[in-house]
């Protein structure tokens, strides 16, 4: 038994998240942040930086955080 346990985790690997996991995530952040525009009015892209709502201003910092948090789960080591 312990002879299995051992050859099991001598196999075991960490391996990365990788462009895939880093992919879907981001999609999902954009679906997300496509939807917060969408409930403010706005459409994505078409906002005048600082003179944009404030309700668009919230969905900018809520993308930018979603997307830090994809970068993390790309480089996260996933056994």
């Amino acid at each position: 038994m312990h002879l299995t346990t051992t050859t099991l985790l001598a196999y075991a690997t960490i391996t990365l998240a990788g462009p895939l996991a880093y992919g879907t995530c981001q999609a999902g952040c954009a679906a997300v942040v496509m939807a917060c525009y969408g409930a403010a009015g706005a459409v994505w892209g078409a906002t005048a930086g600082a003179g944009a709502a404030p309700a668009v201003l919230a969905c900018n910092v809520a993308f930018g955080k979603c997307s830090a948090v994809c970068a993390a789960v790309a480089l996260a080591p996933t056994p």
